[in-house]
This record gives structure tokens, C-alpha cells and sequence, in this order.
């Protein structure tokens, strides 16, 4: 199992809106995840738009590539992208910065 940690960047002026839209997260998005092997997964913000998401899955390469390749998470990646900041033309999935795991305790 993987534990999958990463950082974006939440336009501050927009993260009361970001946060709403969380609350009502597609249901055929949340079903493609969970078909994508996507576990546990969470997302933690700070008031200055730092966002912390984490997720454990079996393999997240393959996870990425079975979300890709859905309808589902192109159209929630083209909602999402104008929230975010230095995303340079890629969706939020693909801005994703992963972080290095330096301690777990069980």
C-alpha cells in the first residue's frame, strides 16, 4: 500500500468556494475514485490556500492513469484548475506535488 501525500495551492480568494464545492463532490466522481483505487484519500486546507492532500492506494501511477482515463475526472479537473494557482496550464491532477515520507508510525 501506498501512502500518497501532495501540495497545491488554492487561490486564497477562492477557498470558501472550493470548500463548498467539496461538500458536494460528484457522486460519479467519488464512484470512479474508489473504482481507481483511490483510498483514505483526504484534503486538508490552510487559510492561505495551502492545500494538503493525502490518499493510500495500491500502486498511484495506475491509479492516476485509471482516473485519467475517465469523462468524469476531465470535467472535475476543468472545474477545479481555475481554483488553484501555478498550475502553468495543467489540471490539478497533474500539478500535483508529491512530498517524501520521512516518518510513519503504525
Amino acid at each position: 500500500m501506498q501512502r500518497v501525500c501532495f501540495l497545491l495551492k488554492v487561490r486564497p480568494e477562492r477557498l470558501a468556494e472550493y470548500r463548498e464545492r467539496h461538500e458536494n463532490v460528484w457522486p460519479e466522481m467519488l464512484a470512479a475514485l474508489s473504482g481507481a483505487g483511490w483510498r483514505n484519500y483526504s484534503l486538508f486546507a490552510r487559510e492561505d490556500g495551502l492545500l494538503v492532500g493525502y490518499l493510500e492506494t495500491e500502486d498511484f501511477a495506475a491509479a492516476q492513469e485509471a482516473m485519467a482515463r475517465t469523462g468524469v475526472n476531465a470535467r472535475w479537473q476543468a472545474e477545479m484548475a481555475p481554483f488553484f494557482e501555478g498550475l502553468d496550464g495543467r489540471g490539478p491532477d497533474e500539478g500535483m506535488v508529491p512530498l517524501t515520507e520521512v516518518f510513519h508510525l503504525d
